[in-house]
């Protein structure tokens, strides 16, 4: 991908991966047709097939330069999806998935190169001992760990009229730092810069230096702390450091596809800061890659 600093090989951190089984999900509990709700979602239905999807998805990423993604099945149980997209399409895509602790078993991060825990949506802290024998499942397998911290709005949902009954009390990123320091060999990711949290992502990532920022999605919490984008990013440099933050632009649906606004809008807040291509390079897809590469050898 061209960039402000030339030839990048950009990785997307955070693209959601609305599979069919999201959309019979949401159907199921609207009490609709998946077509209707493609319908009133304005969203193309996908294909029955996981791996038709990640070819439309390997496709529009070859549209827009990307070199590769990360791609997050985005209802619990839907693990097969986005192993079925890696399957189809090797070396292009990071197999992510949603598990919720208090109903599934560990074993469903076999394949997977990250598991994602979102526990204001499932109603339980992140350090309940429930979550150990994942964390413990991450490490054998070479997975990494993502955890869903602040504000938490699925915007389907909002749009359908179904309700959004998530807990924020569940949803601070300080819950995660006695976890994080008992398990030092577990790669966490907290994305969104904390959504909401972000002081206390901070000064989560001051604190562990095994915890990750992804910097995806409009960031739209700016506006509870009167912040701006490059004031968000200057702090996360200083904190963090460039080798600790990960480009994302929590991409979901089509036809609307790969959101190049929000890679323009973070590379645009980088270059006004001064930031160099060594360290914009580590953002945009490096620290990733590198994240990939050692929890892997770390499996072994």
């Amino acid at each position: 991908m061209q960039t402000p600093w030339g030839e990048c090989a950009a990785v997307d951190a955070h693209v959601h991966f609305f599979s069919r089984r999201f959309f019979e999900a949401l159907a199921s509990q609207a009490r609709k047709s998946v077509e209707a709700i493609a319908a009133e979602l304005g969203w193309e239905l996908p294909p029955a097939d996981p791996a038709e999807l990640a070819r439309r998805w390997a496709a529009e990423l070859d549209a827009q330069g990307v070199a590769s993604a990360a791609l997050i099945a985005s209802v619990p149980g839907d693990a097969a999806s986005v192993r079925a997209a890696a399957a189809a399409c090797p070396g292009r895509f990071l197999a992510y998935a949603m598990v919720n602790p208090l109903a599934e078993s560990p074993e469903v991060i076999e394949g997977l190169d990250a598991v994602c825990f979102f526990p204001a949506m499932h109603q339980y802290f992140i350090h309940d001992a429930r979550v150990v024998p994942f964390l413990e499942q991450a490490v054998a397998r070479g997975a990494l760990v993502f955890v869903h911290c602040g504000v938490l709005t699925v915007g389907a949902r909002t749009k359908l009229g179904l309700p959004s009954p998530f807990d924020m009390r569940f949803s601070n990123p300080i819950e995660l730092h006695g976890l994080a320091l008992r398990h030092p060999r577990v790669r966490f990711i907290v994305p969104h810069f904390g959504a909401g949290y972000f002081r206390e992502a901070l000064m989560l990532a001051e604190l562990c230096p095994n915890v990750y920022l992804d910097t995806s999605s409009s960031n739209s919490w700016m506006r509870f702390e009167h912040l701006e984008l490059k004031t968000v990013f200057r702090w996360a440099l200083d904190v963090a450091g460039p080798s600790r933050l990960l480009f994302g632009t929590d991409s979901s649906f089509f036809p609307r596809g790969w959101n190049r606004d929000i890679f323009e809008a973070q590379t645009r807040a980088l270059l006004e800061l001064g930031v160099g291509a060594g360290d914009a390079k580590l953002i945009l897809g490096e620290n990733l890659e590198r994240l990939r590469t050692s929890a892997g050898a770390r499996s072994v």
